[in-house]
């Protein structure tokens, strides 16, 4: 079954077995994958699995999950994060299996990045997508014709509307970035007090903003800035900030650059593997934090990542403003502690 962005909420009344999410917006995948998640726990499925699939995973694993009854919960999530559609022959074989016959009680969610048009003929791609258990969402980034449509309809829903120079002048300040139009969307939700926006409003509130920018942390973090990374971190608090917004924005680099990795280790050429990295200007900080760490490193920061998460949910002990501060650490090659959780 296929499914749209724009209509998936409505399509989550009743759930399927098995969810396929597929793009090469970090952005948009993570909004489309949170949202099959919550609903899934809305209907009971309190536990979750999840499992980073790249050439040297042992399928065994997922067999293993899908195949065993949770001790806790009488509904499950397993979640299977694919590094790329060219699986193994194992892979393969596993999900055609599954696609034959969902595990009960259990919804599976994949996400991976794009399939272009041969993955989508190839054997376990048919089978999942053929299948009636199967929902499957093809997510294309918004280009910036699209994008102060995009703005626009994220105004409506947060109950506000704008001028064409007010929408004109937030395209230009977010660059094309969708987190960061998002965020600031909110920021003008809670500095205005008008329900109409025009360019005088939409100028003043961009002067109040926060004074650090999650994106800067990123930056940082990536070039190897430990003392600079902790401080913005601590801005990024005082001021408010929500420890998903940080951790979606770190995660969506640190999850980009462990797929690099594992590339990296299989021999292909770092310029190669940058030929994707946009804007051009962030090249030199991939090279960098690329050269830092090992597969196992990213992985590892991955491992983190989910950590923090549950803890912002409650669904793990810890704080997660520690977690992060170790989690930025980690990136800058400066690890404080390790976690024996994961």
């Amino acid at each position: 079954m296929k499914l749209y962005p724009n209509k998936l909420k409505s399509s989550l009344k009743q759930l399927l077995p098995i969810y396929v999410v597929s793009g090469d917006d970090p952005f948009l995948c993570q909004e489309a994958c949170d949202l099959i998640r919550a609903t899934a726990k809305q209907q009971g499925h309190d536990e979750r699995e999840i499992f980073y699939a790249d050439r040297n995973f042992d399928w065994g694993q997922f067999y293993q999950a899908s195949a065993s009854l949770s001790l806790f919960a009488q509904k499950k999530v397993i979640e299977l994060r694919l590094s790329s559609s060219k699986l193994t022959d194992q892979g393969v074989k596993t999900l055609i299996e599954y696609a034959q016959q969902p595990a009960p009680d259990t919804l599976l969610l994949i996400s991976l990045p794009k399939l272009d048009g041969s993955t989508l003929k190839s054997k376990w791609a048919k089978a999942l997508l053929d299948s009636p258990d199967c929902g499957f969402m093809q997510i294309y980034p918004v280009d910036s014709k699209e994008l102060p449509q995009w703005i626009m309809q994220r105004l409506t829903e947060q109950g506000l509307s704008a001028d064409a120079q007010a929408i004109d002048l937030i395209v230009t300040r977010v660059e094309g970035n969708l987190l960061a139009a998002v965020q600031e969307i909110e920021k003008l939700k809670l500095l205005s007090n008008k329900s109409h926006l025009d360019i005088d409003t939409v100028q003043a509130c961009i002067a109040d903003s926060a004074r650090y920018d999650v994106f800067t942390l990123v930056d940082a973090a990536l070039n190897g800035e430990a003392q600079r990374s902790l401080k913005i971190l601590a801005g990024l608090r005082a001021e408010g900030m929500d420890t998903p917004i940080i951790l979606w924005a770190l995660s969506r680099d640190i999850r980009q650059l462990a797929q690099l990795s594992n590339s990296y280790s299989q021999g292909i050429p770092t310029d190669k593997l940058l030929t994707k990295i946009w804007p051009q200007a962030r090249k030199p900080l991939f090279a960098k934090a690329l050269s830092r760490h090992s597969s196992e490193q990213w992985q590892r920061m991955l491992s983190l990542a989910q950590l923090i998460d549950e803890q912002g949910k409650g669904q793990a002990i810890g704080d997660p403003w520690i977690s992060l501060n170790s989690l930025v650490l980690e990136l800058c090659a400066l690890p404080l502690f390790r976690h024996s959780t994961y």
